[in-house]
Formats: structure tokens, sequence, C-alpha cells
């Protein structure tokens, strides 16, 4: 088979974000716009020749399209073999499973997450390196570096890769390894938490769950481990995963998953509902008429996490993202252990994990996970509160009052205002710096202003500094705003406005989080000119 050696011209703007390099569909479709940025990768890369790369998706339009010319641009390079998944398919949390499992040399996901799919959709692409974990911002800013900077690329003539078959085959020298997409994951999960007695819960007839796939990458897990091992049988909906997702929106908060709501929120609603999103490593959890927020959820995991057969040992510690609540940070007091803020992106809990200092990890955006990998990790965690429930046989409802009871109340929410010019985002942002300096001291109502800043985090494990991280306003008692643009759009921006009031008293507890902290909401508003600037006089998006 030929090596052909392509020449090619840089394109502007491959730089990655905070899950890798996310573009509409159209973008990627572009002659050599793919197979510039998967070259920047190898050759970003030091002694990969001979070793083992993962590759997979969530089975979004253009997966497998990229997917073939990856595997003939790694034989191209020299990797020894590739393992990918069967239909080109593996959730995210399964790639890092794999990577960690085999001990490859790193992996390739093709994925925008939680992006909206199809033809006129989003599309991404992020490389993991031997840990599981995404590529460090050392290394992400080097593929970025080469880009623009790229002036040939690496790719073997050949036929394509039938991938709707388990087995090996070759291109080049390289041996490509099809293999199932969820053994190896499943078998991982069934190691960590107690099958037998979750199955026990579903066969009493007492229990009933509802998950929803939303049509993206957990369907044929969520089949395989909640239905085929767990019993969890006609439970499961939207789990045929589609390129467009079913045209829907694979988020999964209260506005996307809204098949799921109506059911939890309606009459005979089942113990336990839960989403995933588009590549799998994403949650978000309900109760009967009740709503779990990612911070609560990470809280509650930490709280009981010795009643999980793999987690009894103990925590080594607990780390959160900046804009995550302060709810873990009781719980770690409690337990006596350290709870690590870090700035949003998974990424940054790696060298916690790798350094033992952390096992469970938790973020603002339906992100939880622990040491079993190095992503986050959407059904996972559904395993772990599944895991709780069967134990405790009580409902969330019980076990998230129980849990405020003890520790206090974090009242938390988030406000996505989706699809801003990017111009009149950066803009409020600016804006907001501009008046640091005055804030401080400054009141409204019964609010006053105690501090204001840029969050900045050194890691404690390699020194390295990430700075401009969101912007944070501290009140006087505890209470904070918080304000993000994120990463992980690929049209304009999306401001995130976090919104967080602690209350140590019970009797308020039960209280609608929204009336709690509608004095900080229009606080939000009255700092920022959310309305002014954005135009909006609703945010897209309320969890």
């Amino acid at each position: 088979m030929h090596i052909q050696n392509l020449s090619t011209q840089p394109f502007d703007g491959q730089k990655p974000g905070t899950s890798g390099l996310r573009k509409q569909v159209q973008v990627f479709q572009q002659a050599h716009y793919l197979e510039n940025f998967v070259q920047s990768i190898f050759d970003t890369l030091e002694g990969y020749q001979g070793q083992t790369l993962v590759l997979g998706g969530d089975g979004r339009f253009y997966n497998v399209p990229a997917i073939q010319t990856i595997l003939k641009m790694a034989a191209a390079n020299g990797f020894g073999r590739v393992l990918v998944g069967q239909q080109g398919l593996l959730s995210t949390p399964a790639v890092s499973a794999i990577i960690r499992k085999y001990k490859a040399f790193g992996g390739i996901v093709l994925s925008a997450s939680h992006n909206p799919g199809g033809s006129d959709g989003d599309f991404g692409i992020k490389y993991n390196i031997d840990n599981g974990g995404p590529a460090p911002e050392k290394m992400t800013d080097a593929i970025y570096a080469h880009t623009q900077t790229i002036s040939r690329y690496k790719i073997v003539e050949a036929a394509d890769v039938d991938l709707t078959q388990t087995g090996t085959t070759q291109i080049a020298e390289m041996k490509v390894e099809v293999i199932d997409a969820v053994d190896d994951y499943a078998e991982l999960m069934e190691s960590l938490f107690d099958f037998g007695r979750i199955q026990q819960m579903f066969k009493s007839g007492a229990f009933r769950m509802q998950f929803d796939a939303m049509h993206a990458i957990t369907g044929p897990y969520a089949k395989a481990i909640l239905e085929d091992r767990l019993h969890a049988v006609g439970m499961l909906q939207n789990c045929v995963p589609l390129e467009d997702f079913g045209g829907g929106h694979p988020d999964p908060n209260l506005t996307y998953a809204k098949d799921l709501v109506d059911v939890m929120y309606g009459s005979h609603a089942p113990q336990l509902g839960a989403a995933s999103d588009g590549d799998g490593d994403r949650n978000m959890i309900l109760g009967s008429h009740f709503f779990v927020t990612p911070s609560d959820s990470l809280a509650v995991l930490a709280a009981n996490a010795h009643l999980v057969p793999g987690y009894k040992q103990g925590l080594a510690g607990i780390a959160r993202s900046m804009p995550t609540s302060g709810a873990a940070d009781r719980v770690a007091e409690a337990l006596g252990i350290d709870c690590y803020e870090t700035p949003t992106g998974w990424k940054f809990f790696g060298n916690l994990l790798d350094a033992g200092k952390v096992t469970l990890c938790g973020e603002e955006s339906f992100g939880t996970g622990s040491h079993h990998v190095r992503e986050k990790d959407g059904l996972w965690a559904v395993l772990f509160w599944l895991n709780i429930l069967a134990v405790r046989q009580q409902s969330v409802a019980q076990i998230l009052r129980e849990h405020w009871a003890r520790f206090g109340r974090n009242f938390y929410s988030r406000y996505d205002y989706e699809g801003v010019p990017a111009d009149a985002a950066n803009v409020l942002m600016d804006t907001l710096r501009g008046q640091f300096d005055a804030l401080p001291g400054r009141r409204f109502g019964d609010h006053e202003i105690e501090f204001s800043d840029d969050f900045s985090y050194t890691d404690s494990i390699d020194g390295s500094l990430s700075e401009k991280q969101g912007i944070r306003i501290g009140f006087v008692g505890g209470s904070r705003v918080v304000f993000r643009l994120s990463g992980t759009g690929t049209a304009g921006a999306t401001l995130r406005v976090y919104l967080e009031s602690f209350e140590a008293d019970a009797s308020k507890h039960d209280q609608d989080a929204q009336v709690a902290l509608a004095d900080l909401i229009k606080i939000a508003d009255d700092l920022a000119g959310i309305q002014r600037h954005t135009g909006r006089d609703k945010p897209t998006v309320i969890t």
C-alpha cells in the first residue's frame, strides 16, 4: 500500500476548546480540514511508532467517514495497532477505560458531546493521552500551533475497513481491531458496583426507573447493562443512536430532556429518572417530581460512597470545578479529606487523579466521575445512584433532604445564554473586569459584595497556570455569582451565569431554588447588564 504525502495549507481557528476542536459539520467536510488537525496531533506526539491507538465516536453524522480517514492516516504515520469500536461507536468514558485497560499510547474521540448533530449540526475531535484523559493545555496549545504552519499530511491509499463486524484486519503494517463497543466498559462497571443488589431491587417489582439515552451513544451501553444485566426491562427510552440524535439536542438538562422530565413530573412517576448526553460523559438525575443539581449529586455520591463496593475503602479526596457549588466541600470537611477547586474542563482533574489526591470529581455541567477512568462518566453516575438507592431503600427526595439536614443546602442554579454574538459576550466580560476595584463593599439590598476576581488556577502537581477561568462575585455570608464563557459551542458564545446561596436552616430547605435565588438573579443582571449586552430577556436554558 502506498503512503501519500499530500500538500495542504493551514486553516484559521483550529484551536481546541474545553474538550477538543468543535465546529459545524460543513467545516470539517472541507478538503484537508480533518486531515490537517489529525496530522497536527500526530506530529505533536513522540514515540508512538508501533504503539496502540484507541478510536471511536458518538455516532453523530460524519463519524464513520472521519474514522476511515483517521485509520488510514494512523497507518501512514506508523501506529502499530488501532482499537476501534464496532460501527465506529465508543462513548467517551469507554475510550478512557479502553486506553487504560490495554495500556494504549492514546486515543482519538470523535464527538461534539451535547451539541446537536446531523448534516447541519456539529462535529468534534479530541486527543486523549495514555492515562485515558484529555490532552493537557500544553499539548493542545502545541497542536494548535502546528495547525498554523502545517504544509503536508500523510495518508495510506487503502480500502475502507468493515466496521460492522468485530475482528482484525490490516492497513499497510498496522493492525485494525474492531472491538465490541460495550464489553470492556460493562466489565469495569461490574467491578465497581453491586450488580446483584441492584438486580434484586429491579426484580422486586417495587422499583422503577426511566433512562433516556436521547438517541445518543449510551443507548447500547444502557441496554447491555441496565436491561440485560440488571433487568431494568421496559425502562429505557430513545436508545437507538442516530446521526442527528432524532432531531433533538443531546444535552441532559431540564429543557432538552423534556421527554424524561414529563415522565418524572407526571402521574405514577418512577423512583429514578436519568439521562445522558451525546458522547455519554454527562448525566442528569431526577427523583419523582424532584430534580437533583449536579452539585448536589456529587456531594451525595461522596457522602454515600462507603455503601458502594468500589469505594468502600474511602475517598482520597474530592475535586470540583470552580462554578460547581460548595456542597461537596462540606462533605469533604466532614470526612476529613481535601476538596480541590479547579477550572471547568475534565483535563484539570487528571493530574489530581493520577497523583492519588482525589477519588471523586464533578463539574457544574452535569459531569461526574471518579478514578476508574479519566473522563466524566454519565452511566457510571446512574449506576452509583442505583447502588445507593438499593442499599438505603429510600426515595431520591428523602436522601437529599437528609443530606441537606446534615450538611446544609447550597441553593444553586445555572443560566445559559446560548448563541450570543462573541463580541457582545466579550464586552460583557471585559466590562465586569473593569468594575473589580469598585465592587467590594457595594450593596444590593441585603447583599454586600465581599470580593470580585477572575479565577486563576495553579496546578498543584505540575505547576501550570490557567488564567481567566471565570469571573467570581462573592458576597458577605457566602453567596456568589459566577460569569463564564463556555468553550463547548460552535456558533457565537454561550454565557453561563451560576448562582449560589447557602442555607443552614432546615426549615427553609424545601423552597424552590429560583425563589431562594431571586435576589441574586436580579443582582447578576444589574451587575453585568446581561439584557443590555446580549439582547436576551431570559436565558436559553435554566438548570
